[in-house]
This record gives C-alpha cells, structure tokens and sequence, in this order.
C-alpha cells in the first residue's frame, strides 16, 4: 500500500526518494497492526484498513524524520541505516516530513479509502488530536523542555501519553472507527487498551535505551542517559520499570476480555510492545 502510494511522478524526485526512504526502509510497523489487529476485532473492511494503516506509517515516519533533525535529538542512526537528514539534507529531510503528515489525511480522504463521511471526519479529527499540539507534538515539546530537568512521576507520564501513547491510541481506535458496527462499550475498552500498552511502550523503550546496544535497536542507545532525559528506568529504578510494563500489559489484557476470540490478535501484539528487543 505505502510502495503504490509513495510512487506518485507529480512529486519531485529527491523529495519522493526522501520520503521512500524512511516509510518504506523497514520498522516493526506497530501501529499499522494495531489499525488491523483492532480492526478486524470489530469486522471493518480491509480497504479502509489499509487506508488508515498507510496513513498511520506516514505520521509515524514523519515524526521520526523530524525527531532525528539535528534541532531536536540530533540522531545519525535509525532502523540500522543513516537518518533521513544524514542520507539526504536537513532541508529535504524537513520537507520529507512536512509531505509524510499530509500525505497522511491525502490517503483517508481518497476514494480509494471506501471510508463513509462520518467515520472520515471522527478518523480526521483522531488523527489530527493525536498527532498535533496536545498529542505528539506537544509531548516533542514537553520532552525537549525537560532536557536536564527531574521530572515527576505524573509530568514523565503526561509527556509520554502524548509523545508516543497518542498516536498508538489512534491506530487502535481509528482501526476500529472503520468498523460499521462498533458499540460505545467497544470502543471505551479499545481506548483503555490502547493507553495502556501506549504507555507501556514508553516505558519498554526507557528500559531497552538502558539495557539494549545499538546494533540490537538499530538506533543509538544510552540517548536518553547523554541527554540528561528523564526515563523510567531513572525515575523508579530498571526492576520497578519492568514491573510497570508488565502491569501496564495485564491491564491492557483485562481491557479487552470482553471483545472475545476477535482480540487475539490485540493480545499478540500487547505482548509483542512488552516483551520486545528492539
């Protein structure tokens, strides 16, 4: 779906070559399966599916093209190859990312997406929170202002919800927004679900910038300790953090008990962000 999408002649060559390369140079494509793994829970069509997916990898990758610029982390490496503004320039890289996040909502509102007005505008307006000024990118801001600032247990929390626990939140319930039938209790128990394992992704990435090498996580690791970050691991300790991500999976489990055999695969994945190596 990305490869059809990312192939378009009307787009300047470097800057479609930019954004091909960091959508399309591999990653544990997380988001996405949470966007089928929900989906499919409720019984939504494929083609919307894919829609919302693709759009979901193209916010993705944009926010990590950006969070790599030498302004924010200032990273060479990512999923084991040069970061975008090293490959290409900070200026392509910046553009690259600028094309990405529209790109996304170019995918949702194509016809292509077989989405109805209602679930586009709900999709639309998820997306947007999530990825904007009180989702991701307030929780970039929040993380850069507190370079080589202790932060509380709550603060550390709220910065990681938006960070990175806004845009899993969106994968789950806009995968199940695409769904003709999806009752409100579903989607409280998805909402639940879904911040749980947001969260707990966070916390196992503070533990593997900790405990994993660089070659394993095909990025630098220690960052976070060299940027003089607040991290779990920092905050409570490497054990309790362990225990938090295994509490964080339990509760995302008991959340979706209730949805029945269709939420295996949600299950697989919880699993998957906690026990992960990279």
């Amino acid at each position: 779906m990305l490869d059809k999408i990312l192939t378009s002649p009307d787009i300047p060559e470097r800057l479609l070559a930019a954004m091909r390369y960091s959508t399309l140079s591999g990653g544990k494509r997380i988001r996405a399966m949470l966007v089928y793994a929900a989906g499919l829970a409720v019984n939504a069509p494929m083609a919307r599916l894919d829609a919302v997916a693709a759009a979901l990898e193209c916010i993705h990758s944009y926010s990590l093209i950006h969070d790599d610029l030498p302004s924010m982390d200032n990273d060479e490496l990512r999923r084991g190859q040069a970061t975008n503004h090293i490959e290409f320039d900070e200026a392509t890289a910046i553009l690259a990312g600028d094309a990405l996040l529209t790109q996304a909502f170019e995918i949702i509102s194509s016809k292509e997406s077989e989405l109805a007005d209602h679930q586009l505008r709900k999709i639309c307006q998820k997306l947007a929170v999530s990825a904007g000024s009180t989702g991701m990118v307030g929780g970039q801001m929040l993380d850069m202002l507190a370079t080589n600032i202790s932060l509380s247990a709550v603060q550390l929390e709220n910065m990681h919800k938006r960070k990175t626990g806004a845009l899993i939140s969106a994968s789950v319930i806009c995968g199940a927004l695409c769904s003709d039938h999806c009752s409100r209790d579903t989607i409280k128990a998805l909402d639940n679900y879904a911040n749980s394992i947001g969260l707990a992704f966070q916390v196992v990435d503070d533990i593997l910038d900790v405990e994993s090498s660089t070659e394993i996580l095909g990025k630098s690791s220690g960052v976070d300790e060299a940027l003089g970050k607040s991290t779990y691991p920092s905050l409570i300790g490497l054990k309790e953090s362990k225990d938090l991500a295994e509490n964080l999976y339990q509760s995302a489990i008991a959340s979706i008990a209730g949805i029945g055999d269709n939420a295996a695969q949600l299950a697989e994945l919880a699993e998957l962000i906690v026990k992960r190596q990279h």
